[in-house]
């Protein structure tokens, strides 16, 4: 359960929708981190912030940015992971090839047999272009089928690579002020996806296209050079100039059409997950109205490409009509016979009809500019230190002697003016000390969390782990030094046992086993028909609130990090069994290693070595659990009350 504050009046969230920001160990089911709760995080609910508006801000700074970053330099960024895969993309590009030639030479070949046909010569003058008519007809198909095999099979392991990049790239950021959950989504399918229209629709076909008609230039030539000049005037109108008109045209709308996607997907997740508070909060008009107005704009601009590229299709077939009339003009003032003049006729039909798939690749490659840009701002990150994944289960264990952490005057502040959710807070935790933050929902507990996984960072004082700033860890490292249980932990929909080596890779049956008993799991696993491998649902569905909670304390135990960072790790388990939970998981924390608990119920704090008071983003009382039921303050009180409570929620229990 995360501290979120509450409205002047008392009643509900003050703020129904957060931006999504990444943790270590997962995000929160609604997309918000604990920080995102705090006092003073800006929202997109709050009077419809002109970023978030068609045409905004934001919406032109993000076309602009994409204008700068995207292009050819997007496009090398994304190529370059199709390294791997280069002989199957040109295998697909030369079977593309093959079979648009196979395709013309079927159209000449017909062309001839025909008229040849008409003056009624002997069979055997025609056996051979009836053959060849048969095997080209069937040779079209079979190079179809294999080209698409082989370009589908190059593009979708490059796509399992540049997806499983972007997700991490994703998971990785820390500015997550500016992430959303819908425009996450976005980028990982909607962008991920004008990679594989890249190389599909663009570039296989492209290359094919304009090797082709060098192939079709060339077969004229051997009939009538005249001809073939006029051919080639005629390829360079339909397979240059008219694709370079369709991306002019196109490139301006397309620009803004991905980041409306990535909008409307935010919307999407806003109006369903925040229906709730929309409706609490008397916001669900004002939310609807903006998520049209994006929905129209997107329709106008589909509608303005989809009208564009109507025209250019239709100047594509005007120049394919009069190039063939053009070519039988000088055919027939070359003195070329008049069934070659029909071959030369068709073929340029058919040949033009090729050269125009460079209208189609031209408009898709300026349609998937601002896709490609999304993706390449992603895939051109830092790239991973060697001490990366790769060394994350030795950099676990080697931890053991654990690390100093120290908040030094910390103030966070998430809007100008507003009351700051830390107000200089002083908090100290050795290598291998035990304190529990506690406080009132709003104190700004989980802030502190934030604070010290990196999601946040302070506007004033420091926040440093050995000694060393927590901003200047790399991104790769922080996680295996700190980490643990935050705000709902995202659960994927896999088995127990992938759900639970997400927190070490490399950990065998036994590890697993003394981290799920440790959580309290260890029973219902074992209950299970699957075992380990039973699988848990989307966000952990199959699982009970209590299940789920203590699969991802698993997860977090499993993963051991020097400091251990638990928030409300009980949440949804009763009295009895949260008490028995948290003192099992403080005692399978290795030694030397450091936890962090933030808790509402205080029930389970008595070998804490420290407990700190939060309220309103100040240290209000501190000490052992002993020392604060002594003395007046919120601590006794909050106790006093508790305590009362669980002994009527045990008496209402079955008597034994």
């Amino acid at each position: 359960m995360s501290d979120g504050p509450t409205r002047p009046d008392g009643i509900g969230p003050a703020r129904p929708d957060q931006p999504v920001r990444p943790v270590p160990g997962g995000v929160s089911r609604d997309g918000v981190t604990p920080a995102g709760r705090d006092a003073g995080v800006p929202t997109a609910a709050e009077a419809n912030p002109a970023e978030l508006l068609p045409g905004g801000p934001a919406a032109t700074s993000t076309v602009r940015d994409t204008e700068a970053a995207g292009g050819p330099r997007a496009e090398r960024a994304v190529l370059r992971l199709a390294r791997p895969y280069l002989g199957r993309l040109v295998g697909a590009g030369l079977l593309a090839a093959a079979t648009e030639f196979a395709g013309l030479a079927l159209m000449a070949t017909a062309t001839w047999l025909l008229m040849s046909a008409a003056g009624r010569p002997t069979l055997d003058r025609l056996t051979v272009a009836i053959v060849a008519v048969r095997a080209l007809a069937v040779s079209r198909g079979v190079f179809r089928y294999s080209e698409r095999l082989a370009g589908h099979d190059a593009v979708l392991r490059m796509i399992t690579d540049v997806r499983a990049r972007v997700f991490a790239a994703l998971a990785a950021r820390q500015d997550g002020a500016a992430q959303r959950t819908g425009d996450a989504l976005s980028r990982l399918v909607s962008d991920v996806e004008a990679v594989q229209d890249l190389l599909l629709r663009v570039l296989v076909p492209g290359a094919a296209a304009a090797l082709v008609s060098l192939l079709a230039v060339g077969a004229a030539a051997l009939i009538s050079p005249p001809t073939a000049v006029v051919l080639a005037a005629g390829l360079a109108v339909a397979g240059v100039a008219l694709p370079a008109l369709a991306a002019g045209l196109t490139r301006r709308a397309a620009d803004e059409v991905a980041p409306l996607r990535g909008a409307l997907a935010v919307d999407a997740v806003d109006l369903t997950h925040g229906a709730a508070d929309l409706a609490a909060f008397g916001a669900t008009g004002t939310a609807l109205a903006a998520a049209e107005g994006r929905a129209r704009r997107l329709a106008r601009l589909e509608r303005r490409l989809a009208a564009t590229g109507f025209a250019v299709d239709a100047a594509g077939v005007l120049v394919s009509g009069l190039t063939a009339a053009a070519v039988v003009v000088v055919a027939l003032r070359a003195g070329v016979g008049g069934v070659l003049v029909g071959v030369l006729a068709v073929g340029t039909l058919a040949a033009v009809e090729i050269a125009l798939a460079l209208v189609g690749a031209a408009r898709q490659r300026a349609q998937l500019r601002t896709g490609l840009a999304r993706v390449a701002a992603l895939l051109t990150g830092p790239e991973p230190s060697p001490a990366g994944p790769a060394t994350a289960e030795p950099a676990a264990e080697a931890t053991a002697a654990g690390h100093d952490v120290r908040f030094d005057g910390v103030t966070v502040r998430y809007r100008p003016g507003a009351a700051p959710a830390l107000d200089g807070v002083d908090l100290d935790l050795p290598a291998g000390r035990r304190v529990a933050v506690v406080g009132p929902s709003g104190a700004g507990k989980s802030t502190l969390a934030a604070l010290l996984t990196g999601v946040v960072r302070p506007d004033a004082g420091r926040v440093t782990v050995a000694g060393t700033e927590v901003a200047a860890y790399p991104p790769e490292e922080l996680p295996r030094v700190i980490g643990g249980l935050l705000a709902e932990a995202y659960v994927f929909h896999a088995s127990v046992r992938d759900n639970l080596l997400l927190g070490r890779p490399r950990a065998d049956e036994a590890q697993l086993s003394a981290a799920a008993r440790a959580a309290g799991l260890l029973d219902w696993v074992r209950d299970q028909p699957a075992g380990w491998d039973t699988v848990v649902g989307e966000q952990g569905g199959q699982l009970s609130g209590g299940q789920r909670q203590r699969l991802a304390l698993a997860r977090a135990l499993l993963a051991a990090p020097a400091v251990l960072v638990l928030d409300e790790p009980t949440e949804g388990l009763d009295p009895a069994a949260a008490d028995a939970v948290l003192a099992s998981a403080l005692a399978a924390t290795p030694a030397g290693h450091s936890v962090l608990l933030i808790s509402h119920r205080l029930s389970g704090l008595a070998e804490l070595d420290e407990i700190v008071v939060l309220d309103a983003g100040r240290v209000v009382q501190r000490g052992r659990h002993a020392g604060l039921v002594a003395e007046p303050g919120w601590y006794r009180d909050q106790w006093l009350r508790q305590a009362a409570a669980e002994r009527g929620y045990l008496a209402l229990g079955p008597a034994s």
